[in-house]
């Protein structure tokens, strides 16, 4: 394992749940001083009327002022494909560094391609403020944290440990709710279950955050649980599922979903770092590429 797990950090955590993309995004303050980390923050669009809105970031930035926090960090888990990031319009209230995994740029390389981007699209991941490998450490006030290299459902996935908190990104859901997808373009199942099997590595006592809930069976929404329930309740992976089956069950089971509605806004926002793409008067700007997906 890349770094310990230092259990007996326990960092506060608040959870903003976004109805609409069904994202938690998550406020981490360090214990020992006023700094703090956001964790996938989401910006509102309207697809039919083309609105963006920042509704959930403003909430987020007003908690952060009310308590006298400081940011240090805004993380992306991964390029999502479901909601476009609030990312720039926090750090731009707030400051912070913008950081995600360096395999972003594998995902630039082949979104750029799919969305016809011209050689002015950077693929290099210097969007961003920070690119973090696999194992890499760095601080939250006092807080140490490490973020861990998760593939299958992007190339791009990391896991973050912040004290005695894991923030899973896509590689989990919650116990009855199972996995992600591994499907899009670079998504491998083998390389999911594989990652999985690290964060059930982790310290059975570790609190896990989930980036998504869609309330399975109509329960409530929920996004917290632990390395110890997911070992032994989830649904696709729990109880010494093997990776065979894990394999072939992720594999039909994709075959049957449908694409996020907000998978083509998403993915060309996301991988600019939050920043909406714009045409040659500066208007911003989205494609619909047909038949690429």
């Amino acid at each position: 394992m890349p770094a310990t797990v230092d259990l007996s950090t326990i960092p506060t955590v608040t959870g903003f749940f976004d109805e609409s993309s069904n994202t938690i995004s998550y406020i981490v303050q360090d214990p020992d001083s006023a700094a703090c980390a956001i964790i996938d923050p989401v910006m509102e669009f309207d697809q039919a009327s083309g609105r963006l809105t920042h509704d959930s970031a403003d909430q987020m930035i007003a908690f952060i002022q009310e308590k006298n926090l400081q940011l240090e960090w805004v993380i992306e888990t991964h390029v999502h494909a479901d909601h476009l990031s609030g990312a720039p319009y926090i750090q731009e209230h707030l400051g912070g560094k913008i950081g995600i995994g360096k395999h972003v740029q594998t995902v630039q390389d082949t979104f750029g391609k799919i969305f016809n981007e011209g050689t002015e699209f950077q693929r290099d991941g210097s969007q961003f403020d920070a690119l973090f490998e696999d194992g890499d450490t760095y601080q939250v006030g006092a807080m140490s944290c490490f973020a861990l290299h998760t593939p299958g459902h992007t190339p791009a996935c990391m896991v973050h440990v912040m004290g005695n908190a894991g923030f899973a990104g896509d590689t989990l859901f919650m116990p009855d709710g199972g996995s992600a997808r591994a499907d899009f373009p670079g998504g491998d199942a083998g390389q999911l279950y594989d990652s999985i099997q690290r964060v059930l590595s982790l310290p059975d006592d570790l609190r896990l955050f989930m980036c998504h809930d869609y309330g399975p069976g109509g329960r409530a929404i929920a996004w917290e649980t632990t390395v110890a329930e997911q070992k032994e309740n989830n649904i696709h992976v729990g109880g010494g599922k093997t990776r065979e089956d894990f394999i072939k069950f992720r594999t039909e089971r994709d075959a049957q979903l449908a694409v996020p509605k907000l998978i083509l806004p998403s993915l060309q926002v996301n991988m600019r770092g939050g920043e909406v793409p714009a045409d040659k008067d500066g208007n911003m700007m989205l494609k619909t590429p047909v038949n690429k997906l």
